[in-house]
């Protein structure tokens, strides 16, 4: 199976280049600013036809993982014009190439598509952004389903993992490294989520791909959990200083953007549907411990 990532250098991209390497698959991984480590490197910018040509000449893919876009909420929020630019006129190009390719493609998006106003999301839920970021990413959506090329759209939620990636550090380590290093953190403890180990739903989608299974997935952590209880979670997890978190609210944050109060997904389908299963908090930070532990991290 031929494949190529977009995004491959981010948390996701990287996991799934990773795993796709593993299993031998002919995997292209693209890159812009920060350089990649597994699959065929491919300079790739989503923005530029006539890059993304070059790429899918030389990649031929039967598989298109995109995954590719500027997700920083309040960046997007303040530099809209960039935003639209890489979130929807890049997947606008990523889908007219990969239609050239007869190629099947998987559209990572996100659960900012919901308001937040009543959480346990399922994927027939109206979407409604509250956000540039969420916005732009439904867009996307909004393309590919009106295109006529084979596709599914899966919606994650907070991905974190053991890696460092495209330059940028996740959520979890971040909580680890200044837990580890005895600083004092504030976490809101009013925003729900479902937090996703990036090796988790990296499985999922390669299972999603090598099934070509269709439709919309929400393939988040199966734990809806607020922000300040998954990071009590990690700390316990890693043997770390629950008192030096502080509980605080949404109002204290000066963000640009609005955030969803509880975009939590129901993960029901994907549980059902695939041999990966979403993981139960618990286990997935067991797994990223071990994963940690192998990195050195």
């Amino acid at each position: 199976m031929r494949l190529i990532i977009t995004g491959g250098s981010g948390l996701l991209g990287s996991a799934v280049a990773t795993l796709s390497q593993a299993n031998r698959y002919e995997t292209y991984t693209g890159y812009n600013q920060h350089n990649v480590n597994e699959g065929i490197p491919i300079l790739l910018d989503i923005t530029n036809i006539h890059m993304i040509e070059k790429a899918f000449k030389k990649a031929q893919p039967e598989i298109v993982i995109h995954s590719a876009a500027m997700t920083n909420v309040d960046h997007c929020e303040e530099n809209r014009t960039q935003a639209t630019l890489i979130n929807v006129k890049g997947t606008r190009n990523i889908i007219k190439e990969a239609k050239k390719y007869g190629a099947f493609i998987l559209y990572v998006s996100t659960d900012y598509v919901f308001s937040g106003e009543k959480g346990g999301y399922i994927e027939s839920d109206e979407p409604s952004p509250i956000n540039h970021y969420g916005a732009t990413k439904l867009e996307g959506e909004q393309i590919l389903i009106s295109s006529d090329i084979e596709n599914c759209i899966v919606r994650p939620s907070v991905i974190y993992g053991s890696i460092p990636a495209a330059g940028k550090e996740n959520f979890a380590l971040w909580v680890i490294n200044n837990l580890r290093n005895g600083k004092s953190i504030k976490i809101i403890n009013d925003n729900w989520v479902s937090p996703t180990l990036n090796t988790n739903l990296a499985e999922m989608i390669l299972e999603i791909v090598e099934r070509r299974l269709t439709g919309v997935y929400h393939l988040s952590g199966a734990t809806p959990i607020n922000r300040y209880d998954f990071t009590l979670k990690i700390a316990k997890e890693f043997s770390l200083d629950e008192n030096l978190i502080t509980p605080v609210t949404s109002k204290e944050m000066k963000w640009a953007a609005k955030r969803p109060m509880n975009s939590s997904l129901n993960v029901s389908k994907a549980s059902s549907t695939l041999r990966n299963k979403p993981m139960r908090i618990e286990e997935a930070l067991r797994r990223l411990r071990s994963e940690l532990e192998q990195t050195k991290v």
